[in-house]
């Protein structure tokens, strides 16, 4: 039984991850102007967040056609029996949707459609699990009940560092960004019932990182296998630091580096950081 597995970018898996794991990505879109690029693949996270620096509006984003999602299954369908394929929240795009609707148009494979509820490299650990399955010779079946059972653990807490984009983007008045900047608040969110939500505004930087590794402490103490990733704004090297610093700390815990690339950053913007764990 050969299984292929495939995610959008917004999992933001290296690219050398990807093909190491033999994990397929189709992407999402933003939009500057009229001028539309293929997130990790026709811009890097690097490029759009200096592209954001000189534009005064933000860009828009988009999900992938569903032409897409069919041309890539029928594809994959050549050389696999089946497909599973992992994406970002349905509550926060219609990525997931389009996914099911392709798999409808495929009669050539079954595809399996999964729904995160979440985003980012914490949705890149399910598709890196499923790959390490489908390796193993494990059914789609299998690897769906899997991906299920994963989400009983997983967590993810991200800090905005600026208010201006969630302003910017109409989810934060001005009045609102205006005095939080004042105040230096630091909003803590995290994905409930499929969408972005508030935990908690923490005063300072440090504070809010603090809280959000107490948070992952809680868990981590306990001592059993994990997998975590630092998830950074355009700050790469604060995340290596961290992981670092980490990785001394929790040996049982194995660490990743990933970023907020251009659909997700388009939200949170530059100087974010989150922090997603789960149990092995």
């Amino acid at each position: 039984m050969k299984t292929a597995i495939v995610t959008d970018s917004t999992a933001y898996l290296p690219k050398e991850l990807r093909e190491q794991h033999n994990i397929h990505m189709i992407p999402l879109n933003v939009i500057f102007g009229e001028e539309s690029y293929q997130e990790e693949v026709e811009i890097t996270a690097g490029q759009f967040y200096e592209e954001i620096k000189n534009r005064p509006d933000l860009p828009s984003t988009s999900q992938p056609a569903i032409g897409k999602f069919v041309e890539l299954f029928e594809s994959l369908a050549k050389d696999y029996d089946a497909i599973v394929s992992i994406h970002l929240s349905s509550g926060i795009s219609g990525t997931y949707q389009g996914a099911v609707a392709a798999a409808d148009m495929v009669d050539s494979a079954v595809v399996h459609v999964f729904d995160t509820e979440i985003s980012c490299m914490v949705q890149g650990f399910y598709a890196i699990e499923a790959a390490e399955m489908a390796k193993e010779g494990k059914g789609a079946d299998a690897i769906m009940a899997r991906l299920q059972d994963m989400k009983r653990t997983m967590r993810a807490y991200f800090m905005v560092d600026d208010l201006s984009n969630l302003q910017r983007g109409g989810r934060l008045s001005s009045a609102q960004a205006f005095v939080g900047s004042l105040l230096q608040v630091k909003p803590l969110l995290h994905f409930v019932d499929k969408k972005i939500v508030p935990f908690e505004k923490i005063r300072t930087r440090k504070k809010a990182v603090k809280r959000i590794l107490d948070l992952f402490d809680d868990d981590a103490k306990l001592g059993a296998p994990m997998r975590a990733v630092i998830i950074h704004g355009n700050q790469e090297s604060e995340a290596e630091e961290l992981k670092a610093e980490l990785s001394e700390k929790y040996p049982h815990v194995e660490f990743y580096v990933s970023y907020f690339g251009p659909v997700i950053g388009t939200h949170l913007g530059e100087g974010a950081l989150g922090v997603g764990w789960y149990l092995k």
